[in-house]
C-alpha cells in the first residue's frame, strides 16, 4: 500500500475525498484475505498517557450499520482523558444541523492491555483498542450482547481529518475478519461540512 495520506475534509474538498476513500476501499477487496488480523489479538502494551486527547471518528463499521446510515452520521470527535483512578473518561461531540449532541461514559481497564469495560453500562460491553500508533490512528473494537445477539462495532479514529492509507487497510481487514461486509462500513457524510463551521 502507498503510505501517502488521503484528505477526508481538507485539501481536496469533502466530496472528492469521500469518492477517493470509497474507491480505495474497493481496491482493497483483493488484499483482505491475505492480511486479516486475528480478532482476538490486542496490543502487547498500551500507553494510556499517549492515547488520551482528541480523536476524530472518520470511519465506522458494525453489525447494525449499513451504507444508508451515512446520511444520518455527521463527523464527530472523541476525547479521552485519564482520571485519578486509572480510568478513561470518554466524551463525544457531534453536530446535527444547528444542534450539538454530546454523550460520555467511563472506561474501566481490564487485565489485557488496551481492554476496557464500560462503567454502569446496562448491557455489558467490551472495548478494545485493537491497534494504534498513538500519533495518527487508532482502531477500536466494541463488543456487547443485546437481546441474545452479539453486536460488533469498529471505530477508525485519526488525530486529524485525514486517513492514512495504512490505517484504512487495517480498518477494512479487521472489519472483514469480524465477518462484516463492505455494506457494514460507514464513512461520515461530508457533503456539506467543514471543521471550521460545524464543530461544537
Amino acid at each position: 500500500m502507498a503510505t501517502s495520506f488521503l484528505s477526508v475534509a481538507m485539501g481536496m474538498g469533502p466530496c472528492c475525498a469521500l469518492w477517493v476513500v470509497l474507491a480505495l476501499l474497493k481496491g482493497l477487496k483483493g488484499q483482505a484475505a491475505s492480511t486479516q488480523p486475528g480478532v482476538s489479538s490486542v496490543l502487547q502494551s498500551f500507553r494510556e498517557d499517549q492515547f488520551q486527547g482528541e480523536w476524530f471518528v472518520v470511519g465506522l463499521a458494525g453489525s447494525t450499520h449499513s451504507k444508508t446510515d451515512r446520511f444520518l452520521l455527521n463527523p464527530f470527535i472523541a476525547t479521552f482523558e485519564q482520571n485519578g483512578n486509572s480510568r478513561f473518561e470518554v466524551s463525544y461531540a457531534m453536530t446535527r444541523g444547528h444542534r450539538c449532541i454530546t454523550w460520555s461514559y467511563v472506561l474501566i481497564p481490564a487485565a489485557r492491555p488496551g481492554a476496557f469495560s464500560v462503567d454502569s453500562s446496562e448491557e455489558p460491553e467490551e472495548i478494545l483498542v485493537y491497534d494504534t500508533d498513538y500519533s495518527m490512528f487508532a482502531l477500536m473494537l466494541f463488543r456487547r450482547q443485546s437481546g441474545g445477539q452479539s453486536v460488533l462495532r469498529v471505530n477508525l479514529l485519526c488525530r486529524m481529518w485525514m486517513i492514512p492509507t495504512q490505517a484504512l487497510d487495517k480498518f477494512v481487514c479487521l472489519v472483514r475478519a469480524l465477518g462484516l461486509s463492505d455494506d457494514n462500513i460507514v464513512f461520515p457524510d461530508l457533503s456539506d461540512w467543514s471543521p471550521a463551521l460545524h464543530m461544537c
